[in-house]
Parts: structure tokens; C-alpha cells; sequence
């Protein structure tokens, strides 16, 4: 009873506003059980907050695995709200579509291919307490993965947070982790509909550069995703990057990404093969250096080259430059 009672005083000294969690769902029916599973289990009371899930137009399970939750979450006390947005194949579509639905202050965002973790929601919210804060970022971090591309990804932490809160144009946070106050919305617009990536750096841009308020990044809300395993899987990943540096290129004049030249390629590649190579395999042989250790100047030569052609093969379409705004 004694516990109870302190876990009572302790959420009244926090900073609880009605918050809405979007997200978009695209053939998820792998995901959904553990996205609800971690959706189920956030810290934040659950009278205070109501989860929209958009189905972007899935055509795997997706649309019944969401009403069958609907059900197993109100027997809960947890408010799900499905939702579809089939017309326009792009999560910042489906995006907007929630945040139409709702009139919540406060919009969360997360993908289904993520896990928060159960004090996420809770964390991602305190700044707001600071009337300056609109925007707050939260780190994403690995799930636990055992091939190599996983625990090189997880060495470089590729999908962390703190990589786009230090671009040189403006920071930034990607929409896997990141809330921000509605009323932002009113004076900056939408994410861009038809845009399919570097929406989240766009809309972070907009908003520094038209209003004052301010981003913060709170490090402690993490959701957790994880690392491709394939090449194949390497290699559309880091396409899409090359593709949002060049649409972020045309929206905001941002510097391309430089790309390496033949002769730069083939240096590096001898440097690997000529020096590192003999030096790792030392290291190994004294049980100090692994294969990771072998293989990390290749993979990330892959990672660099497929973002370049993603950069070279990308253009941008006259629709993704449009914005929606609300009512």
C-alpha cells in the first residue's frame, strides 16, 4: 500500500499533459505484437495518452491484427486508435493523418519496427515543462543483433540520435524518436505528404528556422530498433540516406554528400588490403582483435557507396515539395 502511495505522490510531481503517439504502419504484422506489447507497458498513465496506429495501405494482416488489439487494449485501459491512410504510399502521410485525428498538445512519434522501452513516453515528455522546448529528440539505440552488419551498425551507432542532433545545418531528430507541441504545426505546416524520406530533418529545419522554439534531446526516452542483416537490407538503408540528402539538397540547399573518386576508392581499398589486413590478422592471432575488426573498412566502403548512388539516382518530385497544413 506504502509503495502504491509513493508511486501516486510521484506521478502528481510530474509533468503529465495529454499526449497522442502516432504511427505509421506499413506491412507490419511481424512488428505489431512487440510494438503493442511495449506500447501496453509504458510508464505513462494511461488516461493521459491515446496511441493512432495508421495502416499506410498494408496489405499483409496488419489492418486485423490492429482491431483485434483494439480490443485487448481497452480491457486495459489503454486507447488504441486505428487508423488508414491508403491513398498516399509515405509514413509522413500517414503521419499527418494522425495527427488530423486528434487535438492532443503533445504528438509522439515512433515507427512500428521499434520498441519503447517502458519509461519511454514518460521521458520524452518532461522537457515540455520548459515553455521554450518544442521539439524534444529521443536516442535510439540497438536491439540485441549477432551477425556481423548488426554489431558493426551497433559499433557505429547509425541510428543514433546524437549523429542527425549534430548536423552542420541544423539539428535534427528522426521520427522514430521524437515529440514535439502541436501548436507548432499551426504556424509551420505538416510533414510534406509525398515526401518518402528526410521528412523528419525537414519539418525539424522548418521549425528552427520560422519559429523560436527550441529542440532538446532527452536521452534517457529510447526506443530501441533493429540493425539490418542482410547486404541487400544494408544496402536499401543506406540508398534511402543517399536519396534524403538529396532531397534535403533541393529543399534546403543543404551541401551534397562529396563522393569519393575511383582513385579514392582504390587507395582505400589497398590501404585495407596492404596494411590493415596484416595488422588486424597480428591482432587476432593475439587474440585482441576480432573479425569485425577485419571487415569494418569494407563494410563501411558498401554503406558509402550506396549512399552516393542513392544521392546520384534521387529526384526530387514536384509533390513531395508541397505541404499540408491543419484545418
Amino acid at each position: 500500500m506504502a509503495d502504491s502511495e509513493g508511486m501516486e505522490v510521484e506521478l502528481e510531481q510530474l509533468f503529465l499533459p495529454q499526449v497522442s503517439v502516432v504511427v505509421p504502419i506499413y506491412n507490419g504484422e511481424a512488428d505489431l505484437p512487440d510494438l503493442l506489447d511495449c506500447l501496453l507497458r509504458q510508464t505513462y498513465p494511461s488516461d493521459r495518452v491515446d496511441y493512432l496506429l495508421v495502416d499506410n495501405g498494408s496489405c499483409d494482416r496488419t489492418s486485423l491484427l490492429l482491431q483485434e488489439a483494439v480490443t485487448a487494449a481497452s480491457t486495459q485501459g489503454i486507447v488504441l486508435h486505428p487508423l488508414s491512410e491508403p491513398n498516399i504510399q509515405s509514413s509522413y502521410a500517414a503521419r499527418n493523418a494522425g495527427i488530423r485525428a486528434t487535438n492532443s498538445p503533445i504528438l509522439a512519434f515512433t515507427d512500428a519496427d521499434c520498441r519503447p522501452q517502458p519509461d519511454w513516453l514518460q521521458s520524452l515528455v518532461q522537457p515540455f515543462q520548459d515553455p521554450k522546448i518544442g521539439v524534444v529528440v529521443g536516442e535510439i539505440s540497438a536491439l540485441p543483433g549477432n551477425t556481423l552488419l548488426e554489431q558493426h551498425a551497433e559499433r557505429e551507432q547509425t541510428l543514433s540520435q546524437k549523429h542527425t542532433l549534430s548536423h552542420s545545418f541544423y539539428p535534427y531528430g528522426q521520427t522514430a524518436n521524437l515529440a514535439l507541441h502541436r501548436q507548432i504545426l499551426e504556424q509551420v505546416g505538416l510533414f510534406r505528404p509525398y515526401l518518402t524520406t528526410g521528412g523528419d530533418a525537414d519539418l525539424c529545419w522548418r521549425i528552427q528556422q520560422q519559429t523560436d522554439w527550441q529542440l532538446h534531446f532527452a536521452e534517457r526516452a529510447i526506443v530501441r530498433h533493429r540493425h539490418r542483416t542482410t547486404l541487400q537490407q544494408l544496402q536499401s538503408q543506406w540508398r534511402r540516406y543517399g536519396r534524403s540528402n538529396r532531397y534535403l539538397h533541393e529543399l534546403h540547399q543543404v551541401p551534397l554528400m562529396p563522393e569519393l573518386s575511383g582513385p579514392d576508392y582504390l587507395r582505400r581499398w589497398g590501404r585495407w588490403l596492404l596494411k590493415e589486413v596484416p595488422q588486424v590478422g597480428l591482432n587476432a592471432i593475439a587474440g585482441k582483435a576480432t573479425w569485425l575488426d577485419l571487415l569494418s573498412t569494407p563494410i563501411g566502403l558498401f554503406t558509402n557507396r550506396a549512399r552516393i548512388i542513392g544521392q546520384q539516382q534521387a529526384n526530387l518530385p514536384e509533390q513531395a515539395r508541397k505541404i499540408e497544413w491543419l484545418p
